[in-house]
């Protein structure tokens, strides 16, 4: 045998050093690793080989071999293995740990780790019952040398995170092991602080020492060995051992901050220990941290890490590089840091009495100078303490804490400058910013973050002390005004002179923007108006009034300094005239006198900036500006007549202001008379003859637009057909501002007064009638007109009148497929160019922006009207007469805006009196043709991902050729963001959420957070959803009802993990649940439970899905099971459910005698049954399944005493405990 075993160890290491050979062909290298795999799976001579190759003599790869041989069977065999060979293999391991390695410092990493492997898996399967003193084993170990303490090291880390933090154990040996290591804690960790304690003492008296240099770094990397594992353990023991002996540990750790080769590692347990949640009696001694000596340690290692960080490249260069690990260290100490700030906000004003700490100001120095560090990340990651101890209700009162407001708004105006691009060198920060960053656009997504979280904590600072932050305001902006404009080195491409985004003056311009904007809203909520500082704010204001400016990129800051001082001239109303006349220049801007040019981006930016700003102070003070109304009115009217350039969208602006303005005549028929006046031109237009032909015949409209031209770019388009675009354009973007701004009055009182009041409800709700009303019911029928032929155009016919160069114009455009498939866009040129767009482009974003705007228009005129357009003639066959005809050649990006902006708002500001008469006819046809459509779009999807096989390769090279998947990839997404639009609409139509509704109904909520918010607010045992009065009233229609579940349940094995959580959690249910004590066919019923489980299949792999399909499909089996017998028929067919397990479920469910189990209980007997429905992820799918058996349980219930155990069981227990050779 040991010639066999001889000679098959010879043909392994030949197939190893073939298959690590870099120059072996592919066809050997696949032919070995065959050879190796299945010599693992088949041989029986695994044990002696696998010792054989794993002898020291071998080389380092053959040895890596040998071990992975014997880490398999431990894998795979152990439970087919006798006992003998068990504890051979096991006597074996020891062997290879006390004398099977080399030196610490020679011998490789991999095989180490290797060696941990094995005998973590053994004691996985064997300890504590069959192998009682494994600790006491590893602890002999430790005395044959520095190799041997470091694997047992190794051997502890490892198992603690196989058990604790990654979990891949059986439940039951997790249990066991858990318990036995926490009650053997105690000594655990004295028998690691106790190796540690000696390392570092050996280290520091041997490093110095000539001669001693490889005894010395032995023992600092067993000590580096020790503290990894320290914190593996520190993230889950219990607190008493981090902080038993007066903080022993913590104060060792800090003592070895100072310490270069372990300063990292100890700052990674010290963050561990500190970040602890729990108990705060238990967390009570961290304060030890604010003493002298901690605080000293943790200052001077933060001062000495910052020179080291930095150093230069060579002795001749000025040039300087970051050191990696020390900077690593300096970000965990600044975690530290942070963490140590997080206990003190826990711990003070709380109820177990923790008293400010006497060294609160040298803590807050150490905060502030990781806060004014070169490292933008550094200063990035102190901004959540600061804004923790300023929303303190104690420490923000505290005299340290207030004066260091006062210091961290001095240096924000340092942070607030956007510098430190890694592609530059203008700033200390660019260095540590090529470690941080891989782009200046990753540089560039970040800072946005990090400016919009400093300016939160500028604000809380300013609540402290507002009228120092007015002062640091103050005197910022006056020395910008004063300061001459510097462009830097890189100046605007277009012309001479001006700025680009990184000039100087701009980021300082721009950073003081910031500061000022958050500053004057809380000064104004945190002062009385008589402490405000009124008259030199308007002194500010005047200078920035008189500060005249040609760079669009400056201006731009100036205009919303102007916008941010606003709320002052409030009090000093004089100052009204010129701020708007600021404004109204800045409409006109051009840079030279040549306007003809196309602008660029920066110009455009500041007349649309002028332009919002009007329309913000017409929205939000409107009764103050009313005095200047007339003044308002005559100035747009000279802009409009005047040669000033105006594009649609700023004229369109100037319209919405004055009609917000108009809302405060609080009389009907002034306002009227004036939106007719305003609307004379628009009306006369959009109803001509000319304009009825165009919008009515899709030919005739494709004709008026110039898509049946054929262009070059030299050419350009005729000047008529772009005059053409835009009068359609300026008509709707004028019919939106109306529409969407006029108003009635709020106060019912005025309303009446004004003549706004027409009538009563039944009920007796007041009926309001809108000044607008008149001339949008004008408007309407050519509105509904456009609609139809802009559908009509995606039909072959129309399709195939399109020239050559706008064949493509009804496609997704180029910055919007960037958002669908979440690119990031390149923002830092953008100013300098034109906004040049080819001919293409301009027909693409003409066509968007006139589709959009029309479902804006019917969006909000039922939101503005109400009665008024609910009760229009026909409506609900004027709407599907126009939105929706030819859906089927519709894309599926223009769907899109019709679902979201449209028929949303329309649900939502529907009167119930008219959901039979005109959401039912609506909403059940769109629902019934999304549910066909959906579907067989998911259809190809899902085929489109199964068909693995022969040609992949082919497809990878098509793959390669790159724009063939990207357009499957848009059209996928595109899919899934139309799923969600309409499964969206169904759910705001159908479903009200009873409680407040986890991350919804924040803003912009990532997908991902929102889900673990969901999954993790504990789900109750019945659902919380109920359904709406429109839910109730389409359920009424049998066909919409069949619809509305149809849709909800087949979507739910769609590809859409966000769509599949939301519907089965909080609409399947809700909506099934109205049929449940009615008539449902059995086949139905089966349906919809199969759905759920084929859901399970798709979607099951992701764990957020898992528990509400999970949950979904239990309520649906225990509510219909009682009723129809043949769920029980479809459980059968679960793949490995146990047949018995199920019947006693069911005899729990169907007995009313029969014992009633705990909630947690049935869920996971009900998991257990249709575990077997579960799809696996794809990783997983071929993996070969680990089997641990469980041992006998080591605390087993007290049974009641029936007398004396027979002598049989008495020996069996014996036998269990008895160190006999046999056990391990």
């Amino acid at each position: 045998m040991a010639d066999q075993v001889a000679a098959m160890c010879d043909q392994l290491i030949k197939a190893v050093n073939v298959m690590m050979d870099p120059e072996t062909d592919q066809i050997y290298r696949l032919e070995a690793l065959k050879f190796c795999e299945e010599f693992k799976e088949t041989s029986t001579f695994c044990i002696p080989c696998g010792l054989q190759l794993a002898d020291k003599a071998q080389t380092a790869v053959v040895r890596h071999f040998g071990l992975q041989i014997l880490e398999h069977v431990i894998k795979f065999r152990w439970n087919n293995m006798q006992q003998q060979e068990k504890v051979q293999l096991k006597e074996c391991a020891m062997q290879l740990l006390s004398t099977g390695t080399h030196p610490i410092l020679e011998e490789e990493s991999h095989i180490k780790d290797a060696l941990s492997r094995i005998t973590v898996e053994m004691i996985k399967r064997e300890w504590p019952q069959n192998w009682p003193d494994m600790l006491k084993e590893m602890e002999a170990l430790t005395s044959h040398g520095e190799a041997q303490t470091e694997l047992v090291m190794l051997i502890l880390l490892r198992l603690a995170e196989d058990v604790i933090t990654f979990q891949t154990l059986p439940t039951q040996r997790r249990r066991d092991i858990q318990q036995t290591l926490t009650q053997n804690m105690e000594n655990i960790f004295s028998f690691m602080i106790a190796i540690l304690h000696v390392n570092v003492e050996d280290y520091r008296k041997l490093k110095g020492s000539p001669g001693h240099e490889l005894q010395a770094r032995a023992h600092c990397r067993v000590a580096v060995a020790t503290l990894n594992t320290l914190a593996g353990y520190i993230d889950w023991v219990s607190l008493v051992h981090i902080t038993c002996g007066n903080c022993h540990l913590l104060e060792m750790l800090c003592l070895l901050l100072s310490e270069q080769e372990l300063q990292l590692e100890a700052a990674e347990c010290l963050l561990i220990a500190i970040s602890r949640k729990g108990k705060l009696e238990d967390r009570k001694p961290f304060m030890l941290l604010f003493d002298d000596v901690a605080i000293h340690y943790i200052l001077s290692a933060a001062q000495s890490a910052d020179g080291l960080a930095i150093c230069k490249k060579s002795s001749e260069s000025q040039a300087v590089e970051v050191v990696e690990r020390r900077y690593i260290f300096l970000k965990r100490l600044c975690q530290v840091l942070c963490a140590l700030g997080g206990q003190l906000c826990s711990l003070v004003g709380s109820d177990v009495e923790v008293e400010v700490p006497a060294n609160l100001s040298k803590y807050m120095e150490a905060l502030l100078a990781f806060t004014t560090h070169s490292s933008q990340f550094l200063k990035s990651s102190t901004l959540a303490t600061w804004g923790a101890l300023f929303r303190h209700e104690t420490l923000s009162k505290d005299v340290v804490v207030v004066d260091k407001a006062i210091k961290y708004l001095k240096t924000s105006m340092t942070n607030l400058v956007k510098t430190g691009f890694p592609s530059r060198a203008d700033s200390p920060s660019c260095e540590y910013s090529r470690v941080d960053f891989d782009s200046d656009e990753d540089f560039n997504s970040f800072f946005h973050s990090f400016r919009a979280q400093q300016g939160e904590v500028v604000r809380m600072a300013c609540r402290i002390v507002p009228l120092e932050a007015f002062q640091i305001a103050a005197e910022w902006l006056q020395y910008q005004i004063a300061s001459p404009i510097d462009t830097g080195d890189t100046t605007s491409k277009t012309a001479e002179g001006l700025c680009s985004l990184l000039s100087p003056s701009v980021v300082q311009w721009d950073a003081m923007t910031v500061f000022m904007e958050c500053m004057v809203a809380q000064i104004f909520k945190n002062l009385e108006e008589e402490k405000l500082p009124i008259d030199q704010s308007m002194e500010l204001l005047q200078a920035v009034l008189n500060y005249d400016t040609n760079d669009p990129l400056i201006l731009s800051c100036v205009l919303t300094n102007v916008s941010a001082l606003f709320p002052f001239v409030m009090l000093r109303p004089h100052f009204l005239p010129p701020v708007l006349y600021k404004l109204f220049k800045a409409i006109t801007f051009e840079v030279g006198q040549e306007s003809k040019a196309p602008r660029t981006r920066a110009v455009k930016n500041v007349r649309r900036h002028a332009c919002s700003s009007i329309i913000k102070i017409c929205r939000d003070y409107p009764q103050f500006i009313l005095p200047c109304f007339d003044m308002f009115y005559s100035q747009v009217k000279k802009m409009f007549s005047g040669d000033a350039m105006l594009t649609n969208m700023e004229k369109c602006s100037l319209m919405e202001a004055l009609v917000l303005i108009s809302n405060q005549f609080k009389d009907f028929a002034k306002q009227k008379a004036f939106l007719d006046e305003l609307m004379t031109l628009v009306v006369a237009e959009w109803t001509s003859d000319e304009m009825r032909h165009v919008l009515w015949d899709p030919a005739m409209f494709l004709s008026f637009v110039g898509a049946d031209q054929v262009v070059t770019e030299q050419s350009k388009d005729t000047d008529t057909v772009a005059l053409n675009r835009g009068r359609l354009s300026f008509c709707l973007y004028a019919m939106l501002g109306v529409v969407k701004r006029a108003r009635w009055p709020a106060d019912l009182e005025e309303a009446k007064a004004g003549g706004f009041v027409m009538g009563y409800t039944p009920a007796g709700a007041p009926i309001y009638r809108n000044p607008c009303t008149a001339q949008f019911l004008v408007l309407l029928p050519n509105l509904l007109a456009l609609i139809r032929t802009h559908n009509s155009l995606y039909m072959p016919e129309n399709m195939a009148r399109l020239s050559a160069t706008f064949s493509k114009a009804h496609e997704v455009m180029e910055a919007e497929k960037n958002v669908v498939l979440g690119l990031s866009q390149h923002l830092l040129d953008i100013y300098d160019s034109p906004v040049y767009r080819t001919n293409l482009e301009r027909m693409q974003g003409f066509f968007t922006s006139l589709y959009d705007n029309c479902f804006h228009v019917l969006g909000s005129a039922g939101q503005s009207l109400q009665q008024e357009f609910y009760t229009i003639e026909r409506l609900a066959e004027e709407i599907s007469g126009s939105a929706f005809v030819s859906l089927d050649h519709v894309p599926d990006h223009r769907l899109r805006p019709m679902i979201r902006v449209f028929l949303r708002q329309l649900v939502g500001s529907c009167p119930q009196e008219y959901y039979n008469s005109l959401l039912c006819p609506l909403l059940g046809p769109l629902f019934a043709y999304m549910l066909q459509r959906l579907n067989a779009k998911w259809q190809v999807i899902n085929q489109r991902t199964s068909v693995n096989g022969e040609d992949e390769e082919e497809e990878e090279e098509l793959v390669c050729q790159g724009s063939q998947v990207t357009q499957e990839m848009l059209e996928e997404q595109l899919v899934r963001l139309l799923t969600r639009e309409v499964l969206d609409l169904l759910t705001v139509s159908c479903i009200s959420k009873k409680g407040p509704e986890p991350a919804a109904n924040k803003e912009e909520v990532d997908e991902e957070d929102m889900m673990m918010d969901l999954v993790q607010t504990a789900s109750p045992a019945q659902p919380t959803e109920e359904v709406t009065e429109l839910g109730k009233c389409l359920l009424k229609h049998e066909n919409i009802y069949m619809t509305l579940l149809t849709l909800s349940f087949t979507s739910l094995s769609w590809k859409d993990t966000t769509n599949c959580h939301r519907t089965a959690s909080m609409v399947c249910w809700t909506l099934l649940r109205q049929v449940v004590g009615g008539n449902l066919l059995p086949e139905a019923v089966t349906w919809f439970y199969t759905s759920v489980l084929r859901g399970l299949q798709v979607h099951g792999q992701h764990e957020v899905c898992n528990s509400a399909l999970s949950q979904l499909a239990m309520l649906i089996y225990e509510n219909l099971r009682p009723r129809y017998v043949e769920l029980k028929a479809v459980m059968t067919q679960i793949p490995n459910i146990s047949v018995e397990a199920l019947d006693q479920y069911d005899h729990r469910l169907m007995d009313p005698n029969a014992q009633k189990v705990g909630d947690k209980k049935r869920k996971d007997q009900f998991k257990k049954l249709i575990a077997g429905t579960v799809g696996k992820a794809l990783c997983q799918q071929f993996r070969k399944e680990v089997h641990i058996r469980n041992l006998p349980s080591l605390f087993k219930k007290p049974k009641p005493d029936k007398g004396v155990l027979p002598d049989s069981d008495a020996l069996g227990l014996e036998a269990l405990f008895s160190p006999e050779n046999n056990t391990l």
